[in-house]
């Protein structure tokens, strides 16, 4: 399906011209009737000759209405801008290409209506002139007469010839659905109509309305009037819809795909027409068909962040209109740089934001992006229209490259100079690694560890930390020397303060495998379990606790944790009496 918008100047026939295209009523409201003039927006279809359907959104002209003119063209893919022979270029054919021309359409027909009128040479070529500096000068252009009917056949020609050259839809795309109109019909429920201009809408899905964390569920599908399973882009359809009411969806609302879109209210943008001083602090942004007021923060010659006073689903490369209100005029095109922008809190922020987004283009670009960020979550990118075709480093954390080895490399200096200041630490936690490089995930540190360092009961250690310093080195020998005659006889608490072992030195010893612990203070040298096996091998089988005690030549203190590890290692077995065995 073809999907066009009309455009031009109130009056200029643009309605009149849908009707004998087409053979339907494009005014539905009787005020429109009444005043002879479009104040909403029509719709109407037909076949052309190559069989194709061609739907037409047609818009009001009158300035006072542009905002739904705006809300209509602002989701069609292409349009046709109208001007009547008799009439000429008029004020608001300049308004309303300007509007098509800051979104960015290039696609279209340029049509001289009223020929019975007026010689429509004059006017075609003022229109031509018009056109010349904007995405539509190339578009091929048809003189009619909607009462005598000449030129409609060229102009339905002129309209496949338009779809052919069209961009290939994208039907396996996200959906977001701009919705332009919201009625309800008796044993049905809520209906909304809109273009589709990518992804598919089956009966049955399950989409998301912007800004609600209720789901909403399609009843029903429409495609111009005739019911259908599933509806594929380009198309004008209407959703009947489960599970919203009436009153809480309206125009300028949005279903979306579940998860592939975020809201925002605070976008950096790329401004083209009124130069960014000049602006007014606050204006209307139009996209899709919502209308929404947002203030101007100028950052740049030409780019700019608004704050929108309603989140929209926005994505990078979006094109939008900017327009005063009070003063009717279309004040610029948008072209929508960053979704997620960082805050502007710091002296010379806003500068240093103007000099990065001098750089962008509006193009979606992952590897851009993280050049940027440095780090950022599929999600976060997926969810802002930028493609993503990179594995993440950790979890769905994604990086660039240079940034990574960056990281990789204050990891280890970190690390090191953790273990220079804390010699007796078993290797810096993870938790004070992440404060330390400022990263937003522990799994990120724990991405970042490579040999030689690694990773070890929450903290990384690095090469050598295992190894005691000189003071912790002497104390164990000091001990080691009262283990001599006395074996399993562990030091009590003065000892091992005397020759400096306190708390944090004996959990070194420890680790380093110098000291091995039993329990609390209570420290034997580490060859001590294979040494008492030997002992107690020589009792008669089984013992007790007492009879290994005096062999072991020791106190209770040493012996029951000593003989509790016996049996954890399984070198010693005990019995249901309490009595042991040792285990050949």
């Amino acid at each position: 399906m073809l999907v066009v918008a009309t455009a031009g100047h109130v009056d200029h026939g643009k309605s009149t011209l849908v009707r004998a295209l087409t053979g339907m009523e494009p005014d539905r409201w009787a005020e429109e009737h009444r005043r002879g003039m479009t104040i909403d927006l029509g719709f109407a279809w037909t076949a052309l000759p190559s069989g194709r359907t061609v739907a037409f959104v047609d818009v009001p002209g009158h300035e006072r209405f542009v905002s739904n003119m705006l809300a209509g063209v602002g989701p069609v893919p292409a349009a046709v801008m109208v001007v009547a022979a008799d009439a000429g270029w008029m004020p608001q054919s300049a308004e309303h290409l300007a509007a098509l021309d800051a979104l960015g359409v290039g696609y279209g027909l340029l049509v001289v209506t009223r020929a019975d009128l007026a010689d429509p040479a004059e006017a075609l070529a003022e229109a031509r002139a018009e056109l010349a500096a904007t995405p539509l000068r190339d578009v091929e252009a048809v003189t009619v007469s909607a009462v005598t009917g000449a030129g409609l056949p060229q102009l339905r020609a002129a309209l496949d010839r338009l779809a052919d050259r069209m961009p290939a839809p994208a039907p396996d795309g996200a959906v977001r659905f701009w919705i332009d109109r919201c009625f309800t019909v008796r044993g049905s429920g809520t209906v909304v109509t809109g273009t589709l201009g990518a992804g598919r809408l089956r009966v049955g899905d399950e989409l998301e309305l912007a800004g609600s964390d209720e789901p909403v569920r399609i009843r029903g599908l429409h495609r111009l009037g005739v019911g259908c399973g599933e509806a594929v882009p380009v198309a004008r359809v209407a959703v009947n819809l489960r599970g919203v009411a009436r009153e809480r969806i309206g125009r300028g609302d949005a279903l979306l795909t579940p998860g592939r879109f975020r809201v925002t209210d605070v976008v950096d943008v790329r401004l083209t027409g009124v130069p960014v001083a000049e602006l007014p602090l606050t204006l209307t942004l139009h996209i899709g068909s919502a209308a929404v007021p947002v203030r101007v923060r100028p950052l740049g010659a030409d780019t700019a962040r608004l704050r929108l006073g309603r989140a929209l689903p926005l994505l990078v490369g979006d094109r939008a209109v900017l327009r005063d209100p009070g003063r009717r005029y279309v004040a610029g095109g948008v072209t929508v740089l960053d979704v997620v922008p960082p805050p502007l809190t710091r002296r010379g922020a806003a500068a240093a934001r103007a000099a990065v987004l001098a750089t962008l283009d509006g193009r979606p670009d992952a590897a851009g992006e993280l050049r940027r960020r440095g780090l950022a979550r599929v999600t976060d990118l997926v969810t802002a229209g930028v493609p993503v075709t990179v594995d993440p480093v950790a979890g769905d954390w994604l990086a660039d490259p240079h940034h990574w080895q960056r990281l990789g490399d204050r990891l280890t200096r970190a690390v090191t100079e953790y273990a220079r200041t804390n010699p007796l630490a078993p290797g810096a936690p993870v938790e004070h690694l992440r404060r330390q490089l400022d990263l937003p995930d522990r799994a990120l540190v724990e991405a970042l560890v490579r040999p030689p360092l690694r990773l070890a009961a929450g903290r990384v250690v690095a090469p050598g930390t295992a190894s005691l310093p000189e003071p912790v080195a002497r104390a164990v020998a000091l001990v080691s020397e009262d283990f001599a005659a006395h074996p399993f006889r562990a030091p009590a608490a003065d000892r091992l303060a005397a020759v400096g072992l306190g708390t944090r030195e004996i959990g070194a010893a420890v680790r380093a495998g110098a000291l091995l612990r039993l329990t609390g203070n209570v420290v034997l040298l580490p060859g001590a379990p294979q040494q008492a096996v030997r002992v107690l091998t020589g009792l008669p089988q089984p013992f007790t606790l007492s009879a290994a005690r005096q062999a072991l030549d020791t106190t209770r203190r040493v012996a029951v944790p000593l003989l509790e590890l016996l049996d954890q290692r399984g070198l010693t077995r005990r019995l249901p009496d309490d009595a042991r065995v040792v285990v050949d």
